[in-house]
Formats: structure tokens, C-alpha cells, sequence
């Protein structure tokens, strides 16, 4: 009976340790849906939900309508995350999209810089 508690108990240390040698990393999901065929109709909002997982943004973004997820890099910066969107400009021929951006990191990050527009992230007390 103490060997396995023994067993067990180094198996949880061993995990432990493991699991607080992470690199550092961000990751992205994106998700995107044409609302409008006219930039001049994007609404100019912009939404985080933050939670275990990382944070979630939703806003709504004039982008080429040829679009796809292959256009958007994340990338770490010191504790910044830059979000581009490649090709992205005000063309007459751009439609608009309500853009779900999922980002997880690690460490945290304070700041979210999305094509050049830098937002500061902070935790709220309960």
C-alpha cells in the first residue's frame, strides 16, 4: 500500500515539473462571416471574453472578399500579441466580416496589437 502511494506521489511530481517547462506560444482560431457587401456599413466594435482556454475577440473587420484564415498571422512579441491581416485595406471591393478571433498564449500577454491598433489587456478582480 506505501509503495504505490509512494508510486503515485513521485508520478505527480514528475508530471509537475514536467508540465512548468512550457515555451512560450501563441496559438489562433479564427472564425469569419460576411455581414455586409459595403465597408462603409462595418460597425466599429470590439469585444474580449477572456477564460481558461485564453481569450476570445469579436469585431468586425473590411477585408478582401476572397478572404480565407490563411491571411492572418499571430505572433508573439514580448508581451504583445500582433494579429495581421494580410491584404487588408478600405478597396471598394472589400466586404464586411464579423470576425470570432480565439488566441491562446503562454506566458500571458498585456497588450493585443491588431493591424496596428494596440488594445491593453488586464485581468478584473471578483
Amino acid at each position: 500500500m506505501h509503495k504505490k502511494i509512494l508510486t503515485l506521489s513521485l508520478l505527480v511530481i514528475i508530471v509537475y515539473l514536467i508540465s512548468c517547462d512550457r515555451k512560450p506560444f501563441v496559438e489562433h482560431k479564427l472564425k469569419f462571416e460576411k455581414v455586409a457587401d459595403d465597408c462603409k456599413e462595418q460597425q466599429s466594435y470590439f469585444r474580449m471574453n477572456s477564460n481558461f482556454g485564453g481569450e476570445r475577440y469579436e469585431f468586425e473587420k473590411c477585408l478582401p472578399a476572397d478572404f480565407n484564415d490563411e491571411q492572418l498571422t499571430t505572433e508573439r512579441r514580448g508581451d504583445t500579441v500582433l494579429v495581421n491581416f494580410k491584404n487588408a485595406s478600405t478597396d471598394q471591393t472589400n466586404k464586411v466580416y464579423h470576425i470570432t478571433l480565439d488566441i491562446d498564449s503562454y506566458p500571458n500577454y498585456h497588450f493585443v496589437t491588431i493591424d496596428g491598433d494596440t488594445y491593453s489587456i488586464s485581468a478584473t478582480e471578483k
